[in-house]
Parts: C-alpha cells; sequence; structure tokens
C-alpha cells in the first residue's frame, strides 16, 4: 500500500500522513512513513522527542551520503546510476509508534531543472520505496505531485488531497486533484479535515460534488489535537481522540479498495 497526502500547508496533512501510518503499523504491516515536506513535522507527529528531531539530517542535507551516492573523480561530474537500498537501512529513524520514518528536505519539481545530485538521490529514494519495496509506505508531501515525478507518482495506489472548509484550500485541493489525474494515480480522494459543523461539512461537499472531486472522509476538528501540538506533543498518545479516531476509519476504507 503505498499512499501520497497532500494539501495546502496548515490543513492537517502530517497529522493524516502519521496517524496512517500509526494504522498500519498497529495492523502488522512493516511501515515506512516519508515526510517530503520543505517543513518537516512528520517525526514530532510520530513521538520522536524533539531533541532527536532537532538532530534528523534531512537526506538532501546530508552531504557525505550524496557524496558516497553521485561523487566521481571528475569535478562537476555525478552518477546517475547508483543504488539506495542502504540510505532506507542507515538513516530511516525508528519512532515510538513502530513506522520507521525517512526525512527527504526539499524536493525540487521535475520542471525546475534542478539536477543536482541531492535531488537525484531524493527521487532514486522516492521511486525505490514507492515503486520496489514491499512495505506500506506513507508520504507526507508538500502541495502538488510534480517532485514524484510521473514515473514515480503513477505507481502510487492512492493520492489523499486534505483540505478544510476554506476556499483558498479547497481550491488548492482542486489544483493537487487535477494534477494527481494527470500523472495517472490509481485512486485521488479528497478528504475534509476539521471539520467543526454541519455547516463545514456541507461545504466541502457542495465543492467537491461542483468539481467532479471523490470526497471520501471527513474527520472531526478536535482540540485535543491542537492542545497536543500546542504543547508539542504527539496526538497520537490520545487514540481517544475523535480526530485519531476518524483517520482510524479512513484507514480501515482505504484497505477495503
Amino acid at each position: 500500500m503505498k499512499i501520497a497526502v497532500s494539501g495546502k500547508g496548515g490543513v492537517g496533512k502530517t497529522l493524516v500522513a502519521g496517524a496512517l501510518a500509526y494504522f498500519f503499523a498497529k495492523k502488522k504491516f512493516k511501515t515506512i512513513a516519508i515526510d517530503a515536506d520543505p517543513s518537516p513535522n512528520l517525526a514530532l507527529t510520530l513521538g520522536v522527542p524533539l531533541e532527536q528531531v532537532r538532530e534528523i539530517v534531512p537526506i538532501s542535507e546530508n552531504k557525505p551520503l550524496i557524496e558516497l551516492k553521485t561523487g566521481t573523480k571528475f569535478s562537476g561530474v555525478y552518477q546517475l546510476s547508483f543504488t539506495v537500498d542502504d540510505v532506507v537501512r542507515d538513516f530511516s529513524v525508528e519512532t515510538p509508534y513502530g513506522v520507521n520514518l525517512i526525512v527527504m528536505g526539499t524536493v525540487k519539481s521535475m520542471g525546475s531543472g534542478c539536477t543536482c545530485p541531492a535531488n537525484a538521490v531524493i527521487r532514486a529514494l522516492l521511486r525505490h520505496l514507492i515503486v520496489e519495496r514491499d512495505e506500506a509506505v506513507v508520504v507526507d508531501m508538500e502541495a502538488g505531485i510534480e517532485h514524484l515525478g510521473r514515473g514515480t507518482a503513477k505507481h502510487v495506489d492512492t493520492m489523499l488531497v486534505v483540505a478544510d472548509s476554506v476556499v483558498k484550500s479547497l481550491e488548492i485541493a482542486k489544483r493537487i486533484y487535477e494534477l494527481a489525474e494527470d500523472a495517472g494515480i490509481k485512486q485521488i480522494f479528497l478528504v475534509g479535515n476539521k471539520i467543526a459543523n454541519e455547516v463545514e461539512g456541507d461545504s466541502i461537499r457542495k465543492f467537491a460534488e461542483n468539481n467532479d472531486m471523490l470526497l471520501f472522509h471527513l474527520i472531526p476538528f478536535d482540540e485535543q489535537v491542537l492542545r497536543a501540538e500546542t504543547r508539542g506533543e504527539t496526538p497520537l498518545r490520545n487514540e481517544q481522540s475523535k480526530a485519531i479516531r476518524s483517520i482510524a476509519e479512513l484507514g480501515k476504507k482505504l484497505m477495503q479498495q
């Protein structure tokens, strides 16, 4: 199962990605969570202590690793072909919730023209994890799908586009949804998050219907999640949280697809 989670910043996609990864781990799947957001916070959601989070070096910033994988004897020339399976073994972080975490760092889009060594390693690692390995993989992405690349994106089983009821959030979700369709992703679902009342739920339902988007699940607003994140704690500690329970229901629905 390979799931990518995207959406506008602030809509709660990292919570969705982290709670889904935890759900799959509890179901006895070997699970890898990938933080591919330029502002990585997935480690905190997965219960990694703040002191340890501060010591994590994203793959894109690990200069010795990048040089090892891509370096040649010639200045300005680097290898395009290299293995990355050892990166998963050596640089993933074990989290308290049974999920292995890889922090990618900034991933430049396919159209940016960047052919830098760090980007080459990240692309190879993403492709390896999504295309070649058997674990359940959950990717916390930035808004968009371009940095996956079409060859990798089409191997994602499901794209979850997370949005709240704010118009700007929904418009960005619509654009991501269209990009995912163009990339050939098999299943694309809109997921409403932080839904405080029926009016907000109806707003997302109407937007989805008017824009030919499949609304798959609504996650309620939960004060307990807000309090936990304000304290710098993982919301996963409270499995009675209505948001965490709702994301577990989302996980069950995904397993039935």
